[in-house]
């Protein structure tokens, strides 16, 4: 691979290039589609008026979700066509957003509550590096809603070119290679759920060991704490 790949440039550009068409995904997906439990799994760990900071925000409904919720809410996202939509369609009192690189934010340590970051992780280059950044802007005791892509995950696709060599901005990572990560940095794993594919029905998961139940997840969502 080119050692001078510029890798949250790329990302920032393709995310940008995004801008147009990821509004109706975005609300499909909070809505209806693979984040509509994330909310509610937030709800039961995290008390309301928390001040929040969603991590890969893109065009900010989710933050919009949990600012409804009753939380305080800094979106941040790397791209700036998709911060300057999310101010221009829903930046209110409670509600902000700003542009930020997850490998190192303009944010003072210990600055919020909580963290929810769904999918963003596996778009930064070191996801390590990201992660540390999310424990120092976090309070002690704080939590931290962590959504990782499954092994049934269609966007996987984004990272197949690297068996070629080639450079790719998708870092894909099991359910349970992050629950490794997140342990080693100390966080305390308290809770957790599956989301499925069509197919996947509960009696099929009735009776399976965590790492089975993940294997077969589309995303697996993290409750953690500080």
């Amino acid at each position: 691979m080119n050692k001078k790949f510029a890798w949250h440039k790329e990302a920032e550009r393709q995310w940008d290039d995004r801008v147009d068409f990821w509004n109706q995904n975005s609300k499909d997906m909070w809505d209806e589609g693979s984040r509509k439990t994330i909310i509610p799994f937030i709800q039961k760990h995290i008390a309301p008026d928390a001040s929040i900071a969603d991590i890969g925000c893109g065009d900010g409904y989710g933050s919009y979700r949990l600012h409804q919720a009753g939380y305080q809410v800094t979106g941040i996202d790397i791209s700036p066509a998709m911060v300057e939509r999310a101010k221009r369609q829903l930046e209110m009192e409670e509600l902000t957003f700003m542009q930020g690189d997850l490998a190192g934010l303009d944010i003072d340590k210990e600055s919020f509550d909580a963290i929810m970051a769904i999918n963003c992780l596996e778009w930064t280059e070191v996801p390590s590096d990201g992660l540390k950044e999310m424990i120092r802007i976090l309070r002690p005791g704080g939590k931290l809603c962590i959504g990782v892509l499954g092994p049934t995950a269609a966007p996987r696709k984004n990272s197949y070119r690297r068996l070629y060599g080639e450079d790719v901005i998708c870092n894909t990572m099991m359910p349970w290679e992050f629950e490794t990560l997140a342990e080693e940095m100390g966080l305390k794993v308290i809770d957790g759920h599956g989301v499925y594919k069509r197919g996947v029905s509960d009696k099929r998961l009735k009776g399976l060991p965590v790492e089975l139940q993940q294997a077969l997840t589309f995303m697996w969502v993290f409750m953690l704490e500080k």
